[in-house]
C-alpha cells in the first residue's frame, strides 16, 4: 500500500498499556480508525501474556490490573494465564470498538512533513500528529554475555522461549536470574529436573507482608528517577522484592531456592567459579537465562529520542526530546497499574495538543 493515511493518533502495541492509551483517547472524543488507529504485531489479542507458557497460571501471576472501564472477575486461577487475558482483552477490545489492526510491524517512526510524524509500517504510511508508544519489552529478551558461553554443549534458552517444565526431566537445569521468572521457573522444574542450580548477580530480596500502596509509590519513584535522568529503566519489580509465598517458603526449605552467586565462566558441560583447579564446577545439561527484557524501542531510533546515558528521558509520559511522542509501559509506568494511569496521562496530553487545531473531519 502506497497511499499515506493521516490520523491524529497513533497506538504502537496493544498490551494492556496499549489499551489503556487507546480506551482514554476514545474517552477524549477521538473516534477509533477515524482519528487514531492501534497498530499491533501479535497475531492475536492478549499482548504479551499471550506468549506466556502454559504452566503460568492466572492464579501465579504477580496481579493482573484490570483494564480502565472494565474489570476482570471470575477468572479461574487455575487457567493458563495466556488464555485468561488473550480473552479479557478481546473482549475489551470488542466492547469498546478499538478496532485494532493486526498483525502490523512498525519498521520505524521518522520526522515527517507539516510537524507529523511518518509511521512506516508492514501496512504501509501513517502521518500522525501524536504517538503512543506501548511496544512493552517481550521482544527484547536479554541475554548476559558470559567467557566460555559459546562453548557449551548442552542447550541454552531464555524466559521468551520458556514451555513448561516437562521438557526438563531428567536433565541437570542452571536457572540464572533472580525475579519473579526465576523462581517460577525453579519451582516448575525441580520435580522434573535430575538437578537445579539456583544462580544470581546479587542476592535475592524476599518481601514479607502485603505491598501495600507507600511502598508502591517508593518502588515507582525509584524507577521514575532514573527516567528522567535519561538512563535506562530498570522494572518496577526489580525494586519491590519477591514476595514471600507459600511456593517460595516451600523452595526455600526444600534447598530449590538455594542461590548461588554468579559463575566466573560457561563450560562445555557446565559452568565453573574461581580458577585454577580448586575452583567449583556444577555440571548442566541446560543453561535457562531468567534474566528479563529490555524495552522495544528500535523503532523511535530515527527520531534521536535517547540521553547519553542510554535511556530516554521522559516527563509524565512525554518524551523530552520530541513531545509528541508518549512511551506508555516504560520506565515507571511498566506495571500494570502504572500503565493504566500513563495512558490516562497521555491522552490528556495528546487531546491538548491536537486542541491548537481542529480534528480531521
Amino acid at each position: 500500500m502506497n497511499e499515506t493515511r493521516e490520523v491524529e493518533a497513533v497506538v504502537i502495541g496493544a498490551g494492556q498499556a496499549g489499551l489503556a492509551g487507546a480506551y482514554h483517547l476514545r474517552r477524549t472524543g477521538l473516534v477509533p480508525e477515524r482519528d487514531f488507529v492501534v497498530l499491533d504485531h501479535s497475531p492475536g489479542p492478549g499482548g504479551a501474556w499471550q506468549f506466556r507458557w502454559p504452566s503460568l497460571t492466572y492464579g501465579k501471576v504477580h496481579g493482573m490490573y484490570a483494564l480502565p472501564g472494565m474489570e476482570l472477575t471470575g477468572a479461574d486461577p487455575d487457567r493458563p494465564s495466556a488464555e485468561v487475558i488473550r480473552e479479557y482483552f478481546d473482549r475489551y477490545e470488542r466492547t469498546f470498538g478499538l478496532r485494532v489492526r493486526r498483525p502490523v510491524r512498525v519498521r520505524a517512526v521518522r520526522e515527517g512533513d507539516g510537524g507529523r510524524l511518518l509511521v512506516d509500517t508492514s501496512d504501509g504510511m501513517w502521518s500522525t500528529r501524536a504517538l503512543i508508544n506501548a511496544t512493552g519489552t517481550w521482544d527484547r529478551p536479554f541475554w548476559p554475555r558470559y567467557p566460555g558461553q559459546e562453548s557449551f554443549c548442552g542447550r541454552q534458552l531464555h524466559t521468551a522461549q520458556y514451555a513448561g517444565p516437562e521438557e526438563f526431566g531428567g536433565l541437570r537445569v542452571v536457572v540464572v536470574g533472580g525475579g519473579a521468572s526465576g523462581t517460577q521457573h525453579l519451582l516448575e522444574i525441580a520435580p522434573y529436573a535430575a538437578s537445579t542450580t539456583w544462580v544470581t548477580r546479587r542476592p535475592p530480596v524476599f518481601r514479607e507482608g502485603p505491598f501495600d500502596q507507600e511502598a508502591g509509590r517508593a518502588a515507582v519513584a525509584l524507577v521514575e528517577d532514573r527516567v528522567r535522568r535519561g538512563l535506562p529503566p530498570r522494572s518496577v519489580v526489580s525494586v519491590t522484592g519477591l514476595p514471600l509465598t507459600d511456593a517460595v517458603r516451600q523452595g526455600l526449605a526444600d534447598g530449590v531456592l538455594d542461590r548461588q552467586p554468579m559463575f566466573d565462566r560457561i563450560t562445555p558441560d557446565g559452568v565453573e567459579w574461581g580458577a585454577g583447579p580448586d575452583g567449583r564446577r556444577v555440571a548442566a545439561d541446560v543453561i535457562l537465562w531468567a534474566t528479563g527484557f529490555r524495552p522495544a524501542l528500535g523503532h523511535l531510533a530515527p527520531l534521536g529520542l535517547r540521553e547519553p546515558g542510554g535511556g530516554i528521558r521522559v516527563e509524565g509520559t512525554r518524551a523530552v526530546r520530541d513531545p509528541r511522542v508518549h512511551l506508555v509501559g516504560y520506565g515507571p509506568s511498566a506495571s500494570t497499574v502504572g500503565a493504566n494511569r500513563a495512558g490516562r496521562a497521555a491522552a490528556r496530553d495528546i487531546r491538548r495538543l491536537l486542541a491548537a487545531e481542529p480534528l480531521a473531519a
